[in-house]
Formats: C-alpha cells, sequence, structure tokens
C-alpha cells in the first residue's frame, strides 16, 4: 500500500478492509497539462459520451490545421457557424469562447503559475469561466496537477460509496464533515469510494 491507504486503513477500519481489494490511489501525473486546453476539452465533453465527445473534439481540432490545438486567440476568432460544423452547441462555443478569454485576460494561467497556487484559488479561478464547475477543477486537482488532499463532496459515486461503506446517508455537506478525518489524503478517500461502489473512475484523459 501507498502512503495514503497506510493513513486510510490506520483511521478508518472500514477501509482498512475494503482497500487491499482496490489498486492504490496513482501518485503519477502529467503536471504539465495546459489548464486552458483541459478545460476545452472539458467543456466539449460535457453531457457526451466519451466517444461522440471524442470525435467532436477532433474536429474542433482539426478546424485549425497545422495545430496540435487552438491558440485562444484562434477560438476568439472563429466564427460561431465554423465551430458549429465540429457538432458543438451554441452553449459550448460560448462557453469556450470565454475560457479562451479568460486565458488571455490571465485567469486562467499557464500550468507552471496555476501549480503553485493552493486548491482553493484554483478553483475561484478556473470556475470563473463560462461553463467550468467545482467538479470539474477539482478532477483537474486530482488527476493532473496531483493534489492529495481534495474530496469532490458533490460527486454522486463518492456520496454513494460513502454510503454503503458506512451504511448511513451522507449530504455534501455531511459527507465534507465526516470527510474531514481522511485529512491529509482524502483525494485517495475519494478514489477508494469509487471503487468500493464500483463506478468508473474519473480519467485525466477526460479532463
Amino acid at each position: 500500500m501507498g502512503e495514503a491507504e497506510e493513513h486510510l486503513s490506520a483511521v478508518c477500519k472500514r477501509f482498512a478492509r475494503v482497500i487491499p481489494k482496490h489498486e492504490p490511489y496513482p501518485t503519477t501525473f502529467e503536471k504539465k497539462k495546459d489548464p486552458y486546453r483541459s478545460l476545452v476539452r472539458s467543456v466539449v465533453y460535457q453531457q457526451l459520451s466519451g466517444k461522440a465527445a471524442g470525435t467532436i473534439h477532433g474536429r474542433m481540432i482539426a478546424l485549425f490545421p497545422n495545430k496540435d490545438h487552438p491558440d485562444p486567440e484562434d477560438l476568439i476568432e472563429a466564427s460561431p457557424e465554423l465551430l458549429r460544423t465540429a457538432g458543438l452547441s451554441r452553449q459550448k462555443i460560448a462557453a469556450i469562447k470565454d475560457v479562451a478569454q479568460k486565458r488571455l485576460e490571465g485567469i486562467i494561467p499557464e500550468a507552471r503559475k496555476l501549480s503553485r497556487m493552493g486548491n482553493e484559488e484554483i478553483i475561484q479561478r478556473l470556475t470563473a469561466a463560462r461553463g467550468v464547475g467545482r467538479w470539474t477543477v477539482e478532477m483537474y486537482l486530482m488527476f493532473t496537477l496531483g493534489r492529495p488532499d481534495v474530496l469532490p463532496i458533490d460527486d454522486l459515486g463518492v456520496r454513494k460509496g460513502a454510503e454503503k461503506l458506512y451504511r448511513r446517508q451522507f449530504t455534501p455537506k455531511t459527507l465534507g464533515a465526516y470527510g474531514e478525518r481522511w485529512a491529509p489524503f482524502r483525494s485517495a478517500a475519494a478514489w477508494h469510494l469509487w471503487r468500493f461502489i464500483d463506478t468508473q473512475t474519473p480519467e485525466q484523459s477526460k479532463l
């Protein structure tokens, strides 16, 4: 077991019973992944199956030849009509244009600068963009920046996992309070609650 699993097993007998059945929480992450690109991808993927979203995302990238990803200026200058040919809805076009604008304004910084910020500052900055919610940023914190102490209390899989493990009901607020005992490894706690409820763990590649 990793350090996180040893800690969770020590503070909770129930975790100690189920953790050995799961793979450990990962400790290697692609920390240099650009938050601007990650958020554009996240907006495209919202409310779609992975396959459909991947197709639309690929079509959007293909609209900008000779680039592996459009720059913020490219998305801002692109006409809605052009972006709709990739399969993007009006709402998503508005959202990705706002993500691009927030990047140019410096609200969404580059990965190196962002990595030096605290979790709450990162959440505040990235959720300033249209269509970007707290859960999306929490997944970025966990699976890209590798922050060890993030508990996504609004995630249904995490709550259901906790309810199954502890045989009690949780609201986001009560789960947040209860989960304080798992600090400083609440990211790993979420990981194992997803595993326990047999829910697909959010993957870095979808962020």
